[in-house]
């Protein structure tokens, strides 16, 4: 444990964010209201549907009021985080990166699924009837007026994944291939296959299940004509800064959910966990750094970037290769553990 305690302090002192870690507004004190953010992966109806049981359970062991944030981006979470408006949310490890970078947010716990399972899988899809069945024929089409639903810049299986392993590796951009590109959730993304009005979209596993539980009809309407390598589960964090006592009831409260309790407690627990999203499993500890292979994924999408700008002098190019390979280097110890 103390290990990752020094690596995670570690990368936080050599690796370059976007912001310094003084842009988040602190806190003064522990907050008489609990406020829990949630990103915007489908209709934030939906999403209170999910999450409401879980936050009352959360509201009665705590012993305050605990209230659910939505925003329409995943921004908007990340935003209300950084000037302590919203204390705990539920991330993608892409958007927990930029919370943890510039929001003063600190991972605490992962979800896992019913099976036991931790992790989650990124998409290409399109409509069932559309007789491209991979990659190559969606490249094919590049410049045929086809159209393309992206996600969320922050979302990690919506926009990073995708990015990286369908476009960076394959030196394109889909604003080159497609001549209309819009950004969306993945339920609306799913749902814009399904009908027709986008050609292809990134999606991911979890929605196409949950799709299939809650409108069968619209999910046997598309198909993945990608599939990428296992994501890690989706974390959770806290405000940095909430006291060590309320930060110990969360993380308590977290763990000990659908594993503690009677056996009434437990059973409407695990019920409570199975409703959300694809079904849940109970939580299980982590901290930042269940985010090194996501910064791996984004320094490597930044590094294929910057070698096929033809716009950069050679000597700005070299640079700007020279200080990721840095970031690379020092992120690649870290990993390991020293």
């Amino acid at each position: 444990m103390l290990r990752k305690v020094l690596t995670a302090a570690a990368f936080a002192a050599t690796v370059s964010v976007s912001v310094q870690a003084s842009a988040f507004q602190p806190l003064e004190s522990d907050p008489k209201e609990l406020v829990f953010g949630i990103i915007s992966t489908e209709s934030s109806q939906n999403l209170k549907r999910q999450w409401d049981p879980f936050l009352e359970d959360m509201q009665a062991s705590l012993g305050m009021p605990v209230k659910a944030f939505f925003a329409p981006d995943y921004a908007g979470i990340i935003e209300a985080q950084r000037f302590g408006k919203v204390h705990v949310a539920w991330y993608g490890n892409k958007s927990a990166m930029e919370a943890v970078d510039r929001a003063g947010a600190e991972i605490f716990v992962r979800q896992t699924k019913v099976d036991g399972s931790e992790g989650y899988y990124s998409h290409v899809i399109t409509h069932v009837s559309n007789p491209v069945n991979d990659l190559a024929g969606m490249f094919a089409e590049c410049g045929k007026g086809k159209s393309y639903g992206n996600g969320d810049p922050n979302s990690t299986s919506g926009f990073l994944v995708p990015s990286f392993y369908v476009w960076a590796q394959n030196n394109m951009d889909p604003k080159d291939c497609f001549k209309t590109v819009r950004s969306a959730n993945h339920e609306a993304n799913l749902m814009a296959a399904a009908n027709k009005q986008v050609d292809y979209a990134n999606n991911n596993s979890e929605q196409l299940v949950r799709t299939q539980m809650n409108a069968p009809d619209a999910a046997n309407q598309v198909k993945a004509i990608w599939t990428s390598p296992l994501i890690p589960a989706d974390p959770i964090a806290y405000r940095k800064d909430l006291s060590v006592e309320l930060k110990n009831s969360i993380q308590g409260f977290f763990l000990s959910y659908g594993r503690i309790g009677t056996p009434e407690q437990v059973a409407h627990a695990k019920e409570v966990l199975a409703g959300m999203s694809d079904g849940q499993g109970p939580f299980r500890a982590s901290d930042d750094t269940q985010l090194y292979p996501i910064r791996e994924l984004e320094l490597f999408k930044n590094r294929i970037k910057i070698v096929n700008d033809e716009r950069l002098e050679a000597a700005d190019k070299a640079a700007k290769l020279a200080e990721i390979d840095a970031q690379l280097a020092k992120l690649k110890v870290l990993a390991s553990g020293f």
